[in-house]
């Protein structure tokens, strides 16, 4: 009997075996059910121990869990590491760290992505819709005085009749708003407290203003639209906490200042950016890169720019193909940055497309180096048949392909009409042809019509040979037929192989990121 007591309890003790570090439950495939029978709400971060953004997000990961918890709420926080817990990691469809899932009512199936930022304040915030009203009612100043207290941004409806069609509208808002508390109230003292005399929504943030009020027809539509417009700062830094806010909003035009914050002039060039996007707000968005900071530099280098070329201006549309524009002028005046904005928006700029100066040896290798300035010669050459590798330095499965494509420029290097080349598509941009990830591979067959064909076939050196020997045919299909993204590496970082992704606007995000959606890589 004594046997089958102590082999229940060692049952019973590994089943309840969930430990926690600073608040945050350490999951495991072991445990993971029990978790979610114990804790039927967990915000799950699936992470790397050498991934630095998971580093990073740790501390504000862990701040969340212990305010949570300090509060008496049922949502804890969890963590994974994806680098032990593969099958884990797996079967929720891990592809880049740090992955947060949301799991709520104690479901395994199918948990939500979490979308807002990466401070504790966004991730309470968002637990907090999720768990909670999407409207908290006010009755009273002292609940409305800590409602603003307590968040970076925060929304109050003021409504005398709960049920009016406005209310019901405002209502709709704050259930597609994950990131910022909204609140009603109905309470005479707390209208006065605020000056506000008639129905209609107030957007309160510790910032710039300080305040903005709802002016127009009350609908969802318009609520949303005032919320997207006033809740980022007119001037906003590029951080990995800003960036899901940045990606995540509706305006896709960004303006980007490269400055050092060390610089001597920092306060003046940044009140000269300040006061131009008071004008744009809305149609533009405003972004400081500080560009001494290391994981910055990426980015610099995505817009072809380098720490001593700063302080910078550059502008970015991140539509279905990102265009990139530079200023005629290096003067980081509010007047020259005005000047700038409207050329843009009046349509008046060209795009800005970088291109390396063309290499002494471009043609000395079997393999040619193509750079943006003798792309449109090489490559639509009517007499030859060109075949191009669009590849990052950086770029993991580029250097995994670099020893096969050398070996096929060898096989070729004395063909009379083929041409095998690569080209960096970090520093060189060429407006007819759009790079998505890397490495892309695409021919261009001789001819006078400037035919390009995406090859879709092995990466292998026979496979090349064959699609080269048939003419295109075998393996290629015509550009932009192809919409399969680059495999990633299951032990893929934003920081180690962030650029190999889904869009060409991942490279701007330095991790991912994404993010805009946060689990590409």
């Amino acid at each position: 009997m004594w046997k089958f007591l102590l082999i229940c309890t060692l049952v019973v003790a590994a089943r309840a075996e969930v430990g926690e570090e600073e608040d945050v439950l350490v999951l495991k495939k072991s445990n993971f059910d029990e978790a979610l029978q114990t804790h039927p709400n967990i915000l799950v971060e699936f992470y790397a121990p050498w991934c630095g953004h998971c580093k990073a997000l740790g501390p504000e990961f862990a701040k969340a869990a212990g305010v949570l918890k300090a509060e008496g709420s049922a949502v804890r926080l969890g963590k994974v590491d994806a680098t032990e817990e593969t099958e884990l990691a797996q079967e929720y469809g891990v592809r880049g760290y740090p992955t947060i899932k949301y799991f709520k009512g104690g479901e395994k199936a199918s948990p939500k992505e979490y979308s807002a930022g990466r401070q504790a304040d966004d991730i309470v915030a968002w637990l907090k819709k999720r768990t909670g009203p999407a409207v908290v009612t006010l009755t009273t100043v002292s609940e409305a005085e800590a409602l603003i207290a307590d968040n970076e941004v925060a929304v109050i409806g003021f409504f005398k009749d709960a049920d009016s069609t406005g209310a019901k509208d405002y209502e709709k808002a704050a259930e597609t708003t994950d990131d910022i508390p909204f609140a009603v109230t109905s309470d005479d003292a707390i209208f006065s407290k605020f000056e506000v005399s008639k129905d209609g929504v107030v957007l309160f943030k510790k910032f710039d203003e300080g305040r903005n009020t709802f002016d127009g027809e009350l609908t969802k539509e318009n609520l949303l639209a005032f919320v997207k417009t006033n809740q980022l700062p007119l001037v906003i830094e590029f951080t990995e906490q800003t960036a899901p806010k940045i990606f995540g909003g509706e305006i896709k035009s960004h303006i980007l200042m490269f400055l050092p914050k060390t610089a001597s002039d920092f306060q003046d060039k940044m009140d000269q950016f300040k006061k131009a996007a008071e004008g744009f707000k809305g149609q533009i968005l405003y972004i400081f890169i500080d560009s001494d900071v290391d994981d910055n530099q990426r980015i610099l280098e995505f817009f072809g720019l380098k720490k001593e070329e700063c302080p910078a201006i550059r502008l970015i549309t991140l539509e279905d193909e990102m265009t990139k524009y530079k200023p005629q002028s290096d003067a980081i005046t509010s007047e020259a940055i005005i000047s700038f904005c409207k050329q843009f928006i009046d349509g008046k700029l060209k795009p800005h497309l970088m291109s390396q100066d063309i290499p002494e040896d471009w043609d000395k290798n079997p393999v040619k180096i193509l750079v943006g300035k003798n792309f449109e010669e090489i490559a639509f050459n009517p007499s030859k048949n060109v075949f191009v590798e669009f590849y990052a330095p950086w770029c993991g499965h580029c250097k995994q392909l670099t020893p096969i494509w050398e070996k096929l420029g060898e096989k070729f290097v004395d063909s009379a009409d083929i041409i095998v080349a690569k080209m960096d598509s970090t520093a060189n941009e060429i407006d007819s042809v759009k790079v998505h990830s890397f490495p892309t591979l695409k021919f261009f067959p001789a001819g006078e019509d400037r035919t390009v064909i995406d090859y879709n076939g092995e990466r292998t050196l026979e496979g090349f040979t064959k699609f080269l020997e048939s003419g295109g045919k075998d393996g290629g299909a015509p550009a932009g037929d192809d919409d399969d993204d680059e495999d990633l590496d299951p032990e893929t970082c934003w920081e180690k192989n962030a650029f190999c992704s889904q869009h060409q606007r991942f490279l701007y995000l330095t991790f991912l990121l994404t993010i805009m959606s946060s689990d590409q890589t």
